[in-house]
């Protein structure tokens, strides 16, 4: 079922429509788009916008680390397919997310914006999260892997940790009084790096024993 094409069309689908759906919002907000029957109306758009963006990129890192957790633990290896989507999806709301604060909030004012950094840890916390995606995205591809080998893609690709941490780190210090979003994404992202130390242990754990075997086999005959 996970190889079908059509599948991974329909997931790709469901990724967009937290797009279309801004899209949509926006095009309501600024009297593009007729706004319906029932309208939500909007008190700040700018801050709407922006935290529907990050929201979205934190969710979306989420899903791309818990995709090896639930291949192993489901036993449905064929999920790894959508896990450089879902990485790339992570990528694009949070380009949406800067872009937010870049054109629609600072005009692109470099005097603003470094001012804003300064004044505001959790703007450098965000863009580092940001950075940190780009060489993921770029290397994304097959061509990617055979040119950097699969052992030195893999260790770039770690840097989806960090992503993650300093994701939830922007979003703990940005908010001032209701802390349970963060706090829940923050649990969510250990978890599942909790997971994968837990899991590279009992690997290591297993090479050791398995290494030593021949070497008690080799003991064992040479004893009179």
């Amino acid at each position: 079922m996970l190889r079908k094409s059509w599948l991974k069309v329909l997931v790709w689908v469901l990724c967009a429509v937290p797009a279309l759906w801004l899209a949509w919002r926006i095009g309501v907000i600024f009297g593009l788009i007729p706004p319906g029957p029932n309208p939500v109306l909007i008190a700040n758009p700018l801050e709407y916008i922006t935290h529907f963006t990050g929201d979205w990129t934190i969710r979306f890192l989420v899903f791309t680390l818990a995709v090896t957790p639930l291949r192993k633990l489901l036993r449905l290896p064929d999920l790894i397919r959508f896990r450089r989507m879902f990485g790339l999806f992570a990528f694009f709301y949070g380009c949406c997310h800067f872009l937010t604060w870049l054109w629609l909030d600072k005009l692109f004012d470099i005097h603003e914006m470094l001012k804003d950094v300064g004044k505001r840890p959790f703007i450098t916390a965000g863009f580092a999260a940001l950075v940190a995606m780009l060489p993921l995205a770029v290397t994304s591809t097959a061509g990617w892997i055979r040119r950097l080998g699969g052992r030195r893609w893999r260790a770039l690709h770690r840097l989806v940790y960090f992503s993650a941490i300093a994701g939830v780190v922007h979003y703990y210090w940005l908010v001032k009084a209701d802390i349970r979003l963060p706090v829940f994404y923050g649990s969510l992202v250990a978890v599942l790096l909790l997971y994968r130390l837990v899991d590279w242990m009992l690997a290591e754990n297993s090479r050791r024993v398995a290494a030593l075997k021949p070497r008690a086999a080799q003991l064992g005959r040479v004893r009179p």
